[in-house]
């Protein structure tokens, strides 16, 4: 990993280790960092959705940045810092940036379904923090599409230094890499990793390694190097739970596979409902069988 472009390589989208009364769980949180970087993870990014920091007070959400540098150093931390407004967005890029982190991950405005100028505007203010800043494109969750001519236009103004892709839309690697050759591409869904890392991704922002990173991390050093006969093999077994990371229960089923895997998974904070019997069945069928397979 270069400390120029912490963002490269496998960095977990972490999930948030919560006690019985729901309260953060710091110790087993900074204990998680550490086991994924000695699982072969390159870095964390705290406070994303899987995080559930939609959930989280300010100072919890603070404190889950600084227990993560803490554990890993602030090299391999990537903080999420959306928020509603573009000021409060800048307020925790420049709290990234007092933790000691490398840089941010940044949706555009999600409050509402913003338009060109709005993005533009958005992504200029929390780059102003001054540490380097990721996109995160999630048309699906955020009903704002960060097109690839727009993601070009992003990253030849100075806003961005790449992108972390969850549109499904293989083919978008492509016309990213022709429009704006030097913006990273991450993947940014489980369920794509193999055809995006094919495609020239410079990194993973993956869920599933919260439960079996050292077999994630073989599949993206594997894919990103071109070895099919590694690659993708592993990638079959793993598929059925990597589809999970693209589902609205992505949270519930990550902490069950990570409980079933012998980590702290535990239960989400409200409005997060426990799974179905059948969605949990589901889960538990995969991670049992990836388990007995020895993907652990």
């Amino acid at each position: 990993m270069t400390d120029s472009r912490p963002w490269r390589g496998v960095l977990v989208a972490t999930a948030l280790p919560l006690n019985d009364d729901l309260s953060v769980d710091y110790d087993a949180y900074a204990e998680h960092c550490a086991w994924l970087v000695a699982n072969g993870c390159d870095g964390v990014v705290p406070n994303g959705s899987l995080g559930e920091y939609q959930v989280l007070t300010p100072e919890e959400r603070t404190r889950v940045v600084e227990t993560a540098v803490a554990a890993i150093g602030g090299g391999r931390v990537m903080p999420g810092v959306a928020a509603y407004g573009s000021a409060e967005a800048r307020r925790w890029a420049e709290q990234a940036g007092e933790a000691g982190c490398g840089a941010v991950m940044l949706l555009p405005p999600n409050a509402y379904r913003a338009d060109e100028r709005s993005v533009l505007a958005h992504y200029a203010e929390v780059a102003r923090a001054g540490l380097p800043v990721v996109a995160y494109n999630n048309p699906i969750d955020t009903k704002v599409d960060l097109v690839p001519e727009l993601l070009a236009q992003l990253h030849g103004e100075g806003h961005i230094q790449g992108v972390k892709e969850f549109s499904g839309d293989v083919r978008r690697a492509y016309r990213i890499a022709e429009l704006a050759p030097e913006l990273d591409l991450l993947i940014g869904a489980d369920d794509v990793a193999l055809e995006l890392a094919l495609a020239g991704a410079k990194g993973w922002v993956a869920g599933y390694p919260n439960a079996l990173p050292a077999a994630c991390v073989e599949l993206y050093r594997a894919a990103v190097a071109g070895d099919l006969a590694t690659a993708e093999p592993l990638y079959r077994q793993l598929h059925p739970l990597l589809c999970w990371d693209s589902k609205v229960e992505f949270v519930q089923a990550i902490k069950l596979s990570m409980d079933l895997a012998g980590r702290h998974g535990g239960a989400c904070r409200p409005p997060r409902v426990p799974l179905l019997p059948a969605q949990e069945a589901a889960v538990r069928a995969a991670t049992e069988k990836a388990l007995a397979a020895g993907l652990a």
